[in-house]
């Protein structure tokens, strides 16, 4: 992908040209991205208080009776969003690691692989997390580890 940007005081807002051969899979994404506001903050609860936590600081995502939790390395705290919505929201940030959990792919310290093919994730909070083998390779992909 080429990517050129010209700056020019004619412009009063932004422009974005995209010139493909064909609409495909890339191009389709591409406009997704540029279409997705930027949000670093997502609401969390604890008791009766709603905080505001920085999606950086969020480790895990999951599933548990029934209701969404945020891990972070201090405390956890309740969602009222869905787990595949928040996948959405932080396509980027997070990977889907088995069928209840998101991790943030920031906070992966290392993989262990199993010689019976399980592999765990290592966090850097010292959270050991199993990964599914349906997740493993898109995983590795959004890291840009392993073969395509």
């Amino acid at each position: 992908m080429k990517v050129n940007v010209t700056l020019d005081d004619k412009y009063q807002e932004i422009e974005v040209h995209i010139n493909a051969h064909s609409f495909d899979e890339e191009v389709e994404q591409l406009m997704k991205q540029l279409k997705t506001p930027v949000t670093n903050v997502i609401d969390g609860y604890v008791d009766q208080e709603i905080r505001m936590l920085k999606v950086a600081e969020i480790y895990t995502v999951y599933v548990e009776a029934g209701k969404v939790y945020f891990q972070t390395d201090e405390e956890e705290y309740q969602s009222k969003k869905k787990l595949f919505e928040i996948e959405r929201m932080f396509d980027k940030q997070f990977s889907r690691v088995n069928k209840s959990m998101l991790v943030n792919v920031d906070h992966i310290r290392s993989f262990q692989l199993d010689l019976l093919g399980s592999t765990e994730l290592i966090l850097h909070n010292g959270t050991t997390v199993h990964v599914s083998r349906k997740y493993l390779k898109d995983l590795k992909n959004k890291l840009g580890i392993g073969r395509e």
